[in-house]
Order: C-alpha cells, then sequence, then structure tokens
C-alpha cells in the first residue's frame, strides 16, 4: 500500500533506502528488492542503518580529501620546481649581511649591493659598548678589512630543503662579513681601546665638598655617584668579536668583568639630603670657659667621613681629631696644662715646686652631642665639656719619694759653638723632672716642640750636615750613662753608626738624625724610690746627675774590640783638603753589672753587643 511519508513507494531506487533509511512494506515489487544489496538489507532489516550512512560519509570524505592532497601535492611539486629553477645560484633568501639585505639576489647583485651599502662604513668609526662605556674604534687603524667573495661564499647556496625554502620567505637570516685582519694591528687596537676608554676602577659612592667662593667658610656638598669597575677581561675574544661584527649596524658588544661598590644611589643621596646638606647649611656656636669658638660648614665638611655599607646605605661620620684641629686654637686659653712637681737645685738640697692639676677640654664629651646639633636649622649651640686631671707627680708625691741623695752622675766634654747652645737648650728642658718608681723617661716627650735650638753640625765632633738640633746627641749620651749607672732600666735607645772615643766603648746614644727628626732616648725607674734629673752646661762641657736613694753599685765590663774592619779613604785633590785618618769599624760587648749597695751582693747583669762601622778617612793629593 502506499506509503503517504515516501512518495517514492513502491518504486523507490534503492540507494533511496540508504539516504532515507526507509523500508519498502511487504508486496513491493521483487525486482526493488532484489536491487539491494543482501548486506544492505540485513543492515536495514537488523536496524544498522545509522552506523552504515556514517561509514558511507566517511568514504567520500577520505576520498575527497586524498584528492585535494594530491592535486596540492602535485601544485607544490611544480612551484618547487620553478622556484629551483630561478634562484639556481642565487645567495639565500632571508640572507642579511651586516643589516644589508641579499637574500635571493645574484651573487654579483649581492656583492654590488653590498659594496654600496657597506664600503661608505668601512673606514667610519666602530661604535663599541663595553658596560657603561660607548667609544670607537677606527677600523683602518685596527687593519679591518672585507673579501667580499669569501663573505657571499660564507652565505651559502639556496637550500634544496622544501621547509627551509619555505620558512627563508618569513625569516631572516643574519650572516657575518669576512673579514681581513692586520691581527697585530687589531689587538693592539682593542688593547689601546680597553686601557684608555673601557677599563676603570670601581668608584665607592660617597659626597665630595666645593667652596663657596667670596664666603666665610661656606661649601656645597655634591653626591659622588657610585660606579662599579670593570675590565676588559678577554682580549683576543674581544678582537674577534670587533672582527666579526664591526659592520654591524648597531656597533660591537664587547663583554667585561665588572667589580661592584657597596653603595647605590639612593643611598648616596639619603646621605646628603638628610645629614650632610643641614650639616653644614650654618656655622656651629661652640661655648667655652671664658671664649668662644665658631666651627665654620668647611671645618664641618672637612671632619665628614664616609662608609659605604653592604645594605646600600652610605653612612657619614664625624672625625674628632680634624674638629679638634679645627676649634683648639679658639679654645687654648680656655685650658689650662697641668705641671708636675719639680725639682730645683741650688746650692743646699733640692727643693720642690708645686705641681697644678691640668683643667683641659674633654674632646670626646664636647662632640657627644654634635650630630644632633648639625640636623638642627637652627639654635645650633655646643658646649664645651672639661675634665681635671691631676698631674703626673704631685708636690706631695715628690715630698714621699726618697730623693736625698745623687746617685749617680756623668759628664761629657769638648763641646762647641752651636752645638753647645743646642746641649744647654736640652738640659734646660729635662733638668728638674722626677720620675715616680715604674714611671718611663723619653726625651721626645720631655724636651717637647724645639724651639730654641739653632743650625750645628750633626755629629758631636763637628762633622755631618747642618741640622737644627744638632750636637744634641752628646747630652743623650751623657743622660744615657747616668742612667746606667744608676741602675735604671734602659727601655730602648739607639747606638752611634760610628765610634767616637769620647764616649765609653758601646754606651752612646743618637738624638738626632741626617734629615733632622729626632731618635728618643727612654729608660724606666726600676728603683724603690723615685728619682729627680739635674742636667746643666756650658760652654764646652755638660753633666747629669741622678738623685734618689742610693740602691745599687753598679760595675761595667767592656771586652776587647773584635770583627776588627779597616776604614777605606777617598783621594780628595786641592789646598783646602783635610786629611783624615778614618776609624776602624768593630763589635763589642758592655756588661752592666748591680750590685746591692746594703748586701753587696751581685743581683743582675745586663748585657749588650754593639757593632761600629769603620770612618772612612781622606787622603790628600
Amino acid at each position: 500500500m502506499p506509503d503517504p511519508d515516501n512518495p517514492h513507494w513502491p518504486n523507490s531506487d534503492p540507494e533511496d533506502f540508504r539516504e532515507t533509511g526507509q523500508l519498502p512494506l511487504p508486496g513491493a515489487p521483487i525486482d526493488e528488492w532484489s536491487a539491494l544489496d543482501h548486506g544492505l538489507a540485513d543492515e536495514i532489516l537488523s536496524g544498522d542503518g545509522d552506523k552504515h550512512r556514517r561509514r558511507t560519509r566517511a568514504k567520500r570524505f577520505v576520498g575527497w580529501t586524498l584528492a585535494v592532497a594530491g592535486g596540492v601535492l602535485a601544485l607544490g611539486a611544480v612551484f618547487y620546481a620553478i622556484d629551483l629553477m630561478t634562484s639556481a645560484g642565487d645567495v639565500p633568501r632571508g640572507t642579511v649581511v651586516a643589516g644589508v639585505d641579499v637574500g635571493g639576489l645574484s651573487r654579483h647583485d649581492a656583492e654590488v649591493k653590498l659594496r654600496r651599502e657597506l664600503e661608505p662604513r668601512l673606514d667610519q668609526p666602530v661604535p663599541i659598548v663595553a658596560g657603561d662605556v660607548q667609544a670607537t674604534l677606527d677600523p683602518v687603524t685596527a687593519g679591518l678589512g672585507v673579501d667580499w667573495p669569501a663573505t657571499l661564499a660564507h652565505a651559502g647556496s639556496q637550500s634544496l630543503d622544501p621547509i627551509a625554502r619555505i620558512e627563508s620567505f618569513f625569516v631572516k637570516r643574519p650572516v657575518a662579513v669576512v673579514t681581513t685582519t692586520d691581527e697585530q694591528a687589531l689587538d693592539q687596537a682593542v688593547s689601546q681601546l680597553a686601557q684608555q676608554h673601557v677599563n676603570h676602577p670601581q668608584t665607592e659612592g660617597s659626597i665630595g665638598f666645593r667652596p663657596v667662593p667670596n664666603s666665610d667658610g661656606g661649601v656645597t656638598a655634591f653626591p659622588i655617584e657610585p660606579r662599579q669597575g670593570q675590565t676588559l677581561y678577554d682580549l683576543p675574544g674581544a678582537a674577534d668579536l670587533v672582527k666579526g661584527h664591526w659592520l654591524d649596524p648597531h656597533g660591537v658588544s664587547l663583554p667585561v668583568a665588572f667589580t661592584p661598590v657597596l653603595a647605590t644611589t639612593d643611598g648616596v643621596h639619603a646621605t646628603l639630603n638628610g645629614f650632610v646638606v643641614p650639616a653644614i647649611s650654618k656655622p656651629v656656636a661652640v661655648h667655652g670657659d671664658g671664649a668662644d669658638a665658631r666651627l665654620k660648614p668647611d671645618a664641618i665638611a672637612a671632619a665628614m667621613r664616609f662608609t659605604a655599607r653592604p645594605d646600600g646605605s652610605l653612612a657619614a661620620t664625624l672625625d674628632s681629631p680634624t674638629l679638634r684641629g679645627s676649634l683648639s686654637p679658639q679654645l687654648a686659653t680656655t685650658e689650662q696644662p697641668g705641671k708636675d712637681a719639680r725639682m730645683i737645685f741650688g746650692a743646699g738640697p733640692p727643693t720642690v715646686t708645686s705641681s697644678e692639676d691640668a683643667h683641659q677640654i674633654d674632646w670626646d664629651g664636647t662632640f657627644a652631642p654634635l650630630t644632633a646639633v648639625l640636623i638642627k636649622p637652627d639654635g645650633r649651640d655646643l658646649t664645651v665639656r672639661y675634665r681635671t686631671t691631676p698631674p703626673g707627680v704631685t708636690t706631695a708625691d715628690a715630698g714621699r719619694l726618697g730623693i736625698g741623695e745623687i746617685i749617680a752622675q756623668f759628664s761629657t766634654s769638648g763641646l762647641s759653638g752651636a752645638a753647645a747652645t743646642n746641649v744647654r737648650a736640652m738640659a734646660e728642658r729635662v733638668n728638674g723632672v722626677i720620675l715616680r718608681p715604674g714611671q718611663t723617661f723619653s726625651l721626645i716627650d720631655r724636651t717637647g716642640p724645639w724651639q730654641g735650638f739653632v743650625p750645628a753640625p750633626l755629629n758631636e765632633d763637628g762633622t755631618g750636615p747642618q741640622v737644627v738640633g744638632g750636637g744634641v746627641s752628646q747630652f743623650a749620651t751623657t743622660l744615657y750613662n747616668a742612667a746606667y749607672l744608676a741602675g735604671l732600666t734602659d727601655a730602648g735607645h739607639t747606638d752611634h753608626a760610628y765610634y767616637l772615643d769620647r764616649y765609653p766603648p758601646g754606651r752612646d746614644a743618637e738624638a738626632l738624625r741626617e734629615d733632622g727628626s729626632r731618635i728618643d732616648l727612654r729608660f724606666t725607674d726600676s728603683l724603690a724610690s723615685g728619682v729627680a734629673i739635674q742636667a746643666f752646661g756650658d760652654q764646652q762641657s755638660v753633666t747629669v746627675r741622678i738623685w734618689g736613694t742610693h740602691q745599687y753599685r753598679v760595675n761595667s765590663e767592656t771586652s776587647p774590640w773584635r770583627d776588627i774592619v779597616a776604614p777605606t779613604f777617598v783621594q780628595q785633590p786641592g789646598p783646602g783638603c783635610q786629611p783624615n785618618p778614618g776609624a776602624p769599624g768593630f763589635s763589642v760587648t758592655d756588661t752592666r753589672i748591680r750590685y746591692d749597695v746594703a748586701t753587696g751582693a751581685e743581683v743582675g747583669r745586663d748585657t749588650r753587643v754593639v757593632r761600629y762601622q769603620p770612618v772612612p778617612g781622606t787622603v790628600c793629593i
């Protein structure tokens, strides 16, 4: 019977059954059924029609895809063949030499283009970037040139790889020029570049100052920016980089080794603006006992010290000795130096002068609040603090030290002229000094600045260069021997280089060098009592006496000379020549033996070996 939903029924095409999935009802003509594939009928009768339709469509899609792919491959093969034939012998597409695109050109055209673009740059300075330095290199001086054919040969030929050929349409391939080089000239040029431009030491962050013209101590501060040090550490490698990239449009970048710094720019500016600028904005008024002083901005700046820290900050501190040097002259009248008790020697027993306490500035205490004062815009005042210090030897001490008799004395002679003046001046500085038991005497400390000394021959025998204080070594030797005989302990002295026969061998002391600098003589009061030094002289001699309580009897034993070296002689012409026999050099041993005066028993030996150099002689010719 007819199917109202299938207009083709009952004479539908069997393929329609595949498409529609409709089945003829029983009674349809047998020829229609015979046209059906038995497998299809089975599928239809079994209900698998949907699966069959999906397979049919998949087969059709695969067939269509294979047909399209085959066409594309055929067309690609045609284009590949055409591309091969048309680009044979050309520079590969995408090739860029020193910034110049020569891809796809013939070798001849590529060389022409390269020459046109690059030859004007062959003698132009090459930009160099190395760390934080930008410089230039002269290619002519460096012996750099271009081998054009070799450069194009280095670029290669068109690739046969289809994928590489496709990529060449979209990807640029940089190729370095082939450089002709004078290796020695290039190495020298790179080395000179490193030394003159690239290499530099590190600059740690800090702060500097400039004076303000026509101002009373005004200064301005400026930052010293931190800069890490750097070194072009691989010169051969740097030369290779220059050789390969000197024609690149942006120049050559060279690697450097860095030396780091601690402070950062922010750390420097924080200290500059937060402390330094306020600190030097105005003077500081310093108020002492009976006198005032001004700490000017330039003095504050001179005392500033800066230290970079690992956290990047910059620490600022104030140097106390520098501040003190600025204020001391202005506040000198507010201080009272202390005075030790001293012995006064006259015709009778010695008497003691009164001691005085020292009233001196406590500089550490004075400067303690200064940092807080410096950051104030106004009210910049600083009060001086003082301390009272007792003298080294008070009047009461001197009375209890048991100084009542001469325990040792030594004199030397042969003085004359300016040397005698200097020896007397030194004797006056030392005369009256008192030492407590255990206290050490220093000749330099006791004599202080050499005021009142005059130029004289350095050596006691009148030889040597003229120096201020010449001849005072005679006083040093005289003092040394007096302390030696008193049994005091040697705390340091310097023997003469040459032996002078006015002194016992091995028992002399120098006080002055040829350049005018002083040499110290030190000894310690190792007695049970205190001691006082009496020193005086005239135009010919000087004497030193040690006063105290007699404790030791001292003997001195001197060995025979040994290791004797004869002097050398210098010939000198002219009527003014003075012959000089010179003197031999030798070694000698001195032994000081101390005996207790109460028991007579030996209590100690002190042995020293002294070596004297020979004194050159003069022969007149």
